[in-house]
């Protein structure tokens, strides 16, 4: 981040050494200044995620003849059936998406990833990317890779690569049964089901490895090795662990009124309060560190959460 910081440095120097004999400009205040960082650095990931995906299409997957799922797999599918440049069958294949996203979403979000998308198929008609390996299985894995990675970035940045998720999410919300994974899935297995009558058994099935390979990818960078965690902590000793966590390790807590069950020695009803909190996994083994030099008996149970605002939460990168 150090060039958009020179460049906000650059231009507040340049303000203050106007001539004394014109009008002064209002200078530029923190905020403006956090907000200009911020949309640099929005540009900045959407950039970097437009060149990752196009590494991994034309870089690994084209020449291959594999696809991946959603709209840029229909994109290469009609690419492959009529013939025609896969940089304007992103544009068409994308266009409704966007429209629903500019209807549901507003449109500053729609203009975001119409640029984006326009980039990227502007980066596959004009960036001359190698063709990296023959070898099939490290086309499938690394073109995934370099694919989910670009798409993270964009999501990071404001943007859509491509437009499904965008109809996943708007038949998530009118549907009691169906989660955006969900529907997801249902897209890409017809997706994959048309790939195998028109590239091949084979091809199609190179491409299922490669979705998985982006899916992970996209995974990763959404969430990070910081992925959010939700841990419930049992003891008896509950309020010096809470003190350890609100003044230790600076940590909101939530606490529950439980009571104890059965255990080895029979029924036990007694109450109890249940210590709650939300960290970061890089968090957790001080944590549990700190848990069990209070109690080494205390029940401690974690699980992951997808995302949460709010509260005393340590921010992860980019997000």
């Amino acid at each position: 981040m150090l060039l958009p910081q020179l460049i906000i440095f650059n231009h507040l120097r340049q303000r203050r050494m106007t001539s004394t004999d014109q009008p002064q400009a209002a200078p530029v205040g923190p905020d403006e200044a956090s907000s200009l960082l911020n949309r640099l650095k929005n540009l900045g990931l959407i950039l970097l995620g437009i060149l990752s995906a196009g590494m991994g299409l034309k870089g690994f997957l084209l020449s291959s003849h594999f696809i991946d799922g959603g709209a840029t797999g229909i994109s290469m599918l009609l690419a492959n059936v009529l013939r025609l440049p896969l940089s304007w069958g992103l544009l068409i294949i994308n266009l409704p998406f966007l429209l629903l996203g500019y209807r549901q979403m507003g449109a500053r979000f729609a203009l975001k990833s119409a640029l984006a998308i326009g980039g990227l198929a502007l980066c596959l008609a004009v960036v001359p990317y190698p063709d990296v390996t023959p070898d099939l299985l490290i086309t499938a894995v690394f073109g995934g890779v370099f694919i989910g990675a670009g798409i993270g970035l964009a999501m990071r940045g404001g943007a859509v690569l491509d437009g499904t998720e965008i109809l996943a999410l708007l038949i998530s919300k009118r549907s009691a049964l169906l989660k955006v994974s969900d529907v997801i899935l249902l897209l890409n297995i017809v997706i994959f089901g048309a790939a195998a009558f028109v590239l091949g058994v084979t091809e199609a099935l190179y491409s299922i490895l490669t979705y998985v390979a982006a899916s992970k990818t996209l995974d990763f960078i959404l969430n990070g090795i910081e992925q959010y965690t939700g841990v419930t902590i049992i003891s008896e000793r509950n309020e010096e662990i809470r003190r350890v966590i609100t003044q230790q390790l600076g940590r909101g807590v939530t606490i529950y009124k439980g009571e104890r069950g059965y255990g080895k020695r029979g029924e036990q009803e007694r109450d109890m309060d249940i210590i709650f909190t939300v960290l970061t996994r890089l968090e957790l083994p001080a944590l549990r560190q700190e848990v069990k030099r209070v109690d080494p008996k205390a029940f401690i149970v974690q699980h992951s959460i997808d995302d949460t605002v709010g509260g005393m939460l340590k921010k992860r990168p980019f997000h």
